[in-house]
């Protein structure tokens, strides 16, 4: 979080955007104290997972995450689903499902990630507030809470500050351009594209992070884990070529109503 309002802090002086800072109105500004409420207990949630040995559960959270934003979409701004949506919606369900029951226990810290992440997406695409204004503000807000649990680690001996050596303090910093970079990205998504799209682009990371685990860090993968990422990935296909088709149509369109 610190380092996040750093890098925030350099990115709006290079784009000029302190003044946007100024002319928010109460409603943005009560809606990103809710949006940075949400990611601060995301991020507590998904820190507290790895220090738990917890990181399948937490992947599986991330997994549900888009499930989440594409039902929001669905029941609170009303967006429609095609058919082959549905299907593909079905699908992904289908596949996170029977890793709930290989799991064999209900994950509530991944049902937890998953819940305050997507309505983190659904407040921040309510508000319609710039990516990155946005986003400093919530870093702003949250920045007394990180700063005093870090003066109450360094008093106790432990922490980053007291025990980290040179290499770990500067992989932190970096930690905050890492952070930054992708939450700015999903912001701006969220004021442009539906929640469902947005919620079904959202496995790509889960995704990734499942072919680092296996691939990387050589954890155990097989079994009734191969139809979990075989149903989300069936979905993800059914999607993109849905989105694809109602694009060429709409282009071809378009290119018609010019040459008319």
């Amino acid at each position: 979080m610190v380092w996040s309002v750093v890098v925030l802090g350099t990115l709006l002086t290079l784009q000029r955007q302190w003044g946007a800072l100024a002319v928010l109105d109460a409603r943005r500004l009560v809606g990103l104290v809710a949006s940075g409420a949400l990611i601060a207990c995301n991020w507590g949630i998904f820190i507290w997972a790895l220090k738990s040995e917890r990181l399948v559960e937490a992947s599986l959270g991330y997994f549900i995450n888009p499930l989440v934003s594409v039902l929001l979409g669905v029941l609170v701004l009303r967006e429609r689903l095609t058919r082959p949506q549905l299907l593909a919606l079905l699908l992904a369900a289908a596949g996170v499902l029977n890793q709930v029951v290989t799991v064999g226990v209900v994950p509530w810290m991944g049902i937890a990630l998953a819940l305050t992440f997507g309505c983190y997406g659904l407040v921040r695409k309510r508000i319609g507030v710039n990516a990155a204004v946005g986003l400093s503000v919530e870093t702003a807000l949250v920045l007394p809470f990180a700063l005093a649990w870090i003066a109450f680690e360094a008093s106790s001996g432990h922490g980053a500050l007291v025990r980290g050596q040179p290499l770990e303090l500067g992989l932190l910093a970096l930690s905050g351009l890492v952070t930054v970079v992708p939450l700015i990205c999903f912001a701006a998504a969220a004021n442009r594209l539906p929640l469902t799209t947005l919620g079904f682009v959202q496995y790509l990371s889960p995704s990734i992070t499942l072919l680092l685990a296996v691939f990387l860090y050589q954890e155990p993968f097989g079994g009734m884990q191969y139809l979990t990422f075989a149903g989300i990935w069936a979905g993800l296909v059914i999607f993109s070529l849905e989105a694809l088709y109602h694009q060429a149509g709409v282009r071809k369109r378009r290119v018609g109503g010019e040459a008319a």
